[in-house]
């Protein structure tokens, strides 16, 4: 049965030979970029077009044409690819239309090898769109799905390329364009069995993550591997085998020694009834740190996407619904009786049919996805583990910062026994700022006092885990309390002695600390600046800083408000970080002055609450914080291991 997908609704593939076919009705150009785990593509190897070599296992049109197909082979992707993105653009300079909301929309289909089709999508609600990525096949836990994108770009190929990653996007989409101008030979998918077979390579590299979610290349023993010179799509590339244009596509693993494709393996055939096991760290990094962070952030896009499939489909239920009640009510003749009844119960059956399928297939992913989350979360690290997690009874003082951090957890309403990591990379770009006001709470706390005293733990188990995932003396606190109130909580710090020095009460107090941390962030920059760090005073503190602020703005007068800015501003760059415990209608007294210092921190709250959007598709996330479990010691055992490696450090 073929699964007819709506924009975002993924599919699991259970071929990984595969034709892709598009109607589009007026001439449209066809063509895939591959991109790395994060979609971006690296250069212009990684964009299958007409007049160029094609990549390993893929093969395009080389005209623009009303019908295509696409020949794919995922198995005979290199390993770099992770993802295939199937665009479509009008060609320029032609007579044809200007935007494709002026024609039917295109339709795409998935088939098998054999012409079994898969999955099939219709790119409804184009407007001025010349461009636009019909679908996307992409790699999860060693399977592949089909993902119905349908993004569109109004100023065209260019635009869409260079929302790949590419830098010469303009030029290449006015090379594809004249290249697709001046083609007029037929295009035909040739038998693929007898494609001759490249010889094997090892050489290939596959890119390090890029873009703005992907972690950073990090020092590890081994080189990182030459994209320039090890580019697995470069014809001259090593081992890769010289092939002419018109060429049948090669679906030859280049990795393989074998002469001859090899069949499927027999479980593929049931891949989308039977996904593969999950496994912990099964994703693309430098380090099995690295390989999990992106699996969360992987597992994060996931659950984004497939609940927007599903609302999607809800949406199109009920849409459909409403028109046809509409219908019914508009004809006299089927208001009233039995041949109106039995219209409304039919249109009604059809909603149901529709959402029980969209349902079903969230459900799917939703299964998936929890068994994924029940492997990785006893294999995360300290830094991105629960307070619950094992891994705590088992903590040692670690010799290098981790490269990111928990500060809680996510889950939509569809998803509410499943739980996303929420990680931020560090060092933290921003300042956190745990709202204790009355909107923190979605169904209004009853007790003010214990909202702020619940945001004032919530600070403190996040200051105890920076403390215990960085080296010993790498990380220093302080907190100003100006009346005194956040005592009980920060207990747990003063008692394992984290906390070196006591919290600053009063106005002086308040005063002396940022004064303090002021000076600090001047005379790093003035080193840096200058090149000389060489020149800091001895007795400067040059470990990372946390300051902890309960209660703003009690005991700040204007003078420290400035202060305060100035170190969200210009702290971060230079290893000083904001940690507020702060009510927003307490600082109503100063107006806007205040506004630029709220954007700057990146709000959190003490208890769930549905603030926080998703970077791909804006979900409203319900973000719930990273709490010590009522009557557990772990934290006081932590913060005693890290005081006492401090110690013998010194």
């Amino acid at each position: 049965m073929t699964a007819e997908l709506v924009r975002g609704q993924n599919h699991p593939l259970s071929q990984v030979r595969l034709t892709i076919r598009v109607s589009a009705g007026v001439p449209v150009l066809v063509g895939a970029t591959l991109g790395d785990e994060n979609g971006t593509v690296h250069g212009s190897p990684w964009v299958a077009h007409p007049g160029a070599p094609a990549p390993p296992g893929v093969e395009v049109s080389r005209q623009a044409v009303a019908e295509h197909r696409l020949a794919v082979d995922l198995d005979a992707l290199p390993e770099a690819v992770h993802r295939v993105g199937v665009f479509l653009a009008l060609p320029t300079g032609s007579a044809g239309p200007p935007r494709f909301g002026a024609v039917a929309a295109p339709h795409t289909t998935v088939e098998s090898h054999d012409g079994t089709e898969l999955a099939c999508y219709t790119l409804t609600g184009l407007d001025t769109e010349t461009a636009v990525i019909a679908l996307e096949l992409y790699r999860r836990q060693g399977a592949w799905k089909v993902r119905a994108m349908g993004q569109g770009y109004a100023t065209g190929l260019p635009a869409l390329l260079a929302d790949q990653g590419l830098q010469d996007a303009g030029e290449l989409a006015a090379a594809i364009q004249h290249t697709t101008a001046h083609t007029s030979a037929p295009f035909s998918l040739q038998a693929v069995h007898d494609a001759p077979a490249p010889q094997d390579s090892s050489a290939h590299g596959a890119p390090g993550p890029t873009g703005p979610y992907a972690p950073d290349r990090r020092e590890h023993p081994e080189p990182a591997p030459s994209c320039e010179a090890q580019n697995p799509y470069d014809p001259q590339a090593p081992g890769a085998a010289p092939r002419a244009t018109g060429a049948p596509v090669d679906y030859t693993h280049p990795r393989r020694p074998h002469s001859a494709p090899q069949p499927p393996p027999p479980a593929s055939a049931a891949a989308g009834d039977r996904p593969a096991p999950p496994v912990a760290g099964d994703a693309v990094g430098w380090s099995v740190e690295e390989r999990l962070y992106n699996q969360v952030w992987g597992m994060f896009e996931d659950l984004a996407r497939s609940a927007a499939a599903y609302r999607s489909a809800v949406e199109f239920a009920d849409s459909r619904l409403e028109k046809e009640l509409d219908q019914v009510l508009a004809d006299p003749r089927g208001r009233l009786g039995t041949e109106g009844d039995a219209a409304r119960e039919a249109a009604h059956s059809r909603r149901a049919q529709l959402v029980d399928q969209a349902r079903a297939a969230f459900d799917r992913d939703l299964a998936q996805l929890t068994a994924e989350s029940d492997v990785v979360e006893p294999a995360l690290s300290p830094a991105y583990a629960r307070w619950d997690n094992p891994v705590w009874h088992g903590y040692r003082v670690p010799t290098e910062p981790p490269m990111a951090l928990r500060l809680g957890d996510l889950h939509l309403p569809e998803s509410v026994p499943l739980r996303i990591p929420m990680l931020v990379r560090l060092p933290l770009e921003q300042g956190l700022w745990f709202d204790s006001g009355p909107e923190a709470s979605a169904d209004g706390f009853p007790d003010p006092a214990e909202l702020r005293h619940l945001a004032m733990e919530a600070a403190v188990a996040l200051a105890a885990r920076l403390l215990a995932v960085h080296p010993p003396g790498d990380f220093a606190l302080h907190v100003i309390d100006p009346a005194g109130d956040g005592a009980a909580a920060l207990g747990t710090l003063t008692r394992s002695g984290a906390l070196a020095a006591p919290s600053a009460t009063g106005a002086a107090g308040v005063a002396e600390v940022l004064e303090r941390l002021t000076r600090r962030v001047d005379l790093v920059q003035m080193a840096l600046r200058a090149g000389t760090p060489e020149a800091l005073p001895a007795d400067l503190d040059t470990a990372r800083q946390l300051l902890i602020i309960n209660d703003f703005p009690h005991g700040f007068d204007e003078r420290a408000v400035t202060r305060l800015r100035y170190l969200a501003d210009e702290g971060p760059g230079v290893g000083v970080h904001l940690l507020l415990v702060a009510d927003r209608g307490d600082a109503a007294a100063y107006g806007p002055l205040l506004d630029p210092l709220w954007r700057s921190l990146l709000r959190l709250t003490p208890v769930c609450d549905d603030h926080l959007a998703d970077p791909w598709v804006g979900h409203a996330w319900t973000y719930e914080p990273s709490l010590v479990p009522p009557g557990s010691q772990i934290v006081q055992h932590v913060l005693t291991e890290v005081a006492r490696a401090r110690t013998k450090r010194k």
